[in-house]
């Protein structure tokens, strides 16, 4: 069970709804929240591609996705020099438009990270009197040898903030640029 204590009570809902995790243990499990000041819509254009995580995920060289993305869909990332890894296969879990909950499992790959499993969320609130979003990324994995739960936690938590850093930064430069277009065009 994720620690909600010090939330707000619609914060220990969404995550209470939305981020179940199956933790043994020798896993961890954590979640981060983000609060952008970009419109759902407009967080969700990025979040939901499954086939493009450079968009907005700065570790990604590349990614190379089925055509169809349905659930179990599979994608190869590639990831950027500087990090213990080079390749992530993972699957798409959950991709749900209405509810904006992106889910996926990572299945192998060249990496560290075993029994992966992320949920994101994206959820509308008002930030200074303007549509903003309330982004929850959860997580769930295999704590590898030699390693802590806590350094293991630490370890996954800070990948998750640069990218919810990106995602923010990315989404409010085009909420400022008052793109309402879908962001596959840009």
């Amino acid at each position: 069970m994720l620690n909600v204590k010090g939330l707000s009570g619609v914060e220990r809902e969404y995550i209470r709804k939305h981020h179940k995790h199956e933790i043994n243990d020798n896993q961890c499990a954590s979640f981060l929240i983000k609060h952008i000041k970009a419109p759902v819509h407009l967080v969700w254009s990025l979040v939901r591609r499954f086939d493009q995580p450079q968009k907005y995920k700065p570790f990604v060289s590349r990614c190379i996705a089925q055509e169809n993305l349905e659930i179990g869909s599979l994608r190869e990332v590639d990831v950027k020099s500087g990090l213990p890894a080079t390749t992530s296969t993972e699957r798409l879990e959950l991709l749900d438009d209405e509810q904006h909950i992106l889910s996926v499992r990572i299945i192998g790959g060249d990496h560290r990270l075993r029994n992966y499993s992320s949920i994101v969320s994206v959820h509308p609130e008002v930030i200074e009197g303007r549509p903003g979003s309330m982004v929850i990324e959860s997580f769930g994995v295999d704590v590898p040898e030699g390693n802590t739960k806590d350094e293991t936690c630490y370890f996954v938590e800070s990948l998750i903030k640069c990218n919810l850093k990106s995602l923010a930064d990315v989404s409010e430069t085009l909420a400022v640029q008052d793109r309402t277009n879908p962001v596959d065009h840009v």
